[in-house]
């Protein structure tokens, strides 16, 4: 009676996480998609509680799965209050997390197999113990590296690391351990298996944390999509160990979705999963000598007002210089200001703006702008030419001209934002740093962009106090 009772508990789970998956289509339906994700966990861990509790009985048993739940809540608390500019990190240390969960039940479940009989390694069960370990560990090790990068610790550079025969190296770690594998479903009884099963794990850390160090920071939104890909990926291999559906099927979408991500996020880049992979992707670039000085054309914020008021075509191009600064409330009052004034106002949304897909879209969502007037790429290109100001806020290498023509540019080919067709352009950008790509942006020095140079925040609500009348600019 209980186990049929937990195996209905995991239908209805399995079809909250799909409908959870699918409520996230569409922002009016994402809060209920995520009720529907917590709700199909907690039905997840209550059911598997319940069914562990059935079979063992013991208080000790109970205590452990306690212990567990309130270690979960304590970490989880906390990385729940995380600002928006610090999501895709908090997302790399949840899948961290899961990594490290699935190759340490993997790993338990080989000992306990082996001890319990050689007969209990099944080709087919000790293949999905070798890759539940494999995946699970290097997602656990790349995805603290990717939350390092993104955090820009000292000691995990957010530039690449490259060395001689890195890639050959870090592939030939890779078929080691699949080498490893390989003997231990072919020979499960051989007193060397242990041991090779422990060198699987510590040649699937050792590969997670290599695989990550050259990969510039540039490219960490889309690692981390690849990594939430290899921890569903454990997850199913977990699930096919234990007999448990529900893992199968919720690491499967887990799976399935972040792979979809991946792919969403290259093609933004123009770029594939070997190139973001092996590419080393994000080291600064020396500009090239064109043998004429560039220079910056600044403008002042009186100045700039004055042009925004008499614009009747806005565009708002928002990128992380916006997150960090948590300027997205002020720019909601200039939105305010301007659409009262008259003017048309979009906010331009590139598929990689931030640090990851959406990032743009949430923060403009919290400060109540309405959906319909943020416009995706490829739509507000085609109006890019009849817009009388194109307001860059924060954006580097979304909106790089050279991504068009300059072959050189390790982000050419990459789609952007055609920010610089406008009739002006004023950027806003806190130094004269290149963005995540190392190089310079060529629309800075186009003949209609005049930078602001500041905090956006600070900026923007100057442009607004100019706008209204107001005194005490910064």
């Amino acid at each position: 009676m209980i186990h049929s009772a937990v195996q209905l508990a995991y239908v209805v789970a399995t079809a909250l996480f799909v409908l959870s998956l699918h409520g996230m289509n569409d922002p009016k339906t994402a809060r209920r998609g995520v009720t529907f994700g917590i709700v199909a966990m907690v039905l997840a861990v209550v059911a598997t509680w319940i069914e562990v509790a059935a079979a063992y009985g013991q208080l000790e048993h109970q205590l452990w799965i306690l212990g567990a739940i309130v270690a979960g809540f304590a970490v989880g608390v906390p990385l729940s209050r995380v600002p928006l500019t610090a999501v895709p990190q908090r997302t790399a240390l949840s899948h961290a997390f899961g990594g490290l969960a699935t190759g340490l039940v993997g790993t338990a479940e080989y000992f306990v197999m082996r001890g319990e009989g050689i007969e209990r390694l099944t080709p087919f069960r000790t293949a999905a113990l070798v890759a539940e370990v494999i995946l699970g560990f290097v997602t656990f090790t790349g995805s603290l590296m990717a939350a390092g990068k993104l955090q820009e610790l000292k000691w995990v550079p957010q530039r690449p690391i490259t060395y001689p025969l890195q890639n050959i190296g870090n592939i030939g770690l890779l078929l080691l351990a699949v080498g490893l594998g390989a003997a231990l479903v072919l020979f499960p009884a051989e007193s060397w298996s242990a041991l090779a099963f422990l060198s699987i794990v510590v040649l699937a850390l050792a590969f997670g944390v290599l695989l990550i160090i050259p990969i510039g920071g540039a490219d960490m939104p889309t690692v981390i999509s690849i990594l939430n890909s290899y921890a569903g990926l454990s997850a199913v291999a977990m699930g096919f160990v234990l007999d448990n559906k529900l893992l199968i099927t919720a690491g499967a979408l887990d799976g399935s979705s972040g792979l979809i991500l991946s792919i969403i996020m290259c093609r933004a880049m123009n770029r594939s999963f070997l190139n973001v992979l092996f590419g080393a992707f994000g080291q600064v670039k020396a500009a090239a000598a064109t043998g004429t000085e560039q220079n910056y054309k600044s403008e002042t914020i009186e100045g700039a007002a004055q042009i925004l008021e008499m614009a009747r075509h806005v565009v708002i191009v928002p990128g992380y210089g916006m997150a960090v600064a948590q300027a997205h409330h002020r720019v909601r009052e200039l939105y305010d200001f301007l659409k009262k004034n008259g003017a048309t106002v979009k906010f331009a949304i590139h598929p990689v703006a931030g640090r990851m897909p959406g990032h743009m879209n949430v923060l403009l969502a919290e400060a109540e702008i309405p959906y319909n007037d943020l416009v995706e790429m490829d739509e507000i290109n085609a109006e890019m030419p009849h817009v009388d100001v194109a307001l860059v806020i924060g954006a580097n290498d979304i909106v790089n001209p050279a991504a068009r023509h300059d072959r050189s540019s390790p982000i050419y080919g990459m789609p952007i934002i055609e920010a610089d067709k406008a009739r002006t352009v004023f950027a806003i950008k806190r130094s004269k740093n290149p963005g995540f790509a190392g190089i310079d942006n060529e629309l800075y020095y186009g003949d209609a962009t005049w930078m602001l140079f500041g905090d956006a925040k600070t900026v923007v609500s100057d442009l607004v106090k100019a706008l209204t009348g107001e005194t005490g600019m910064h």
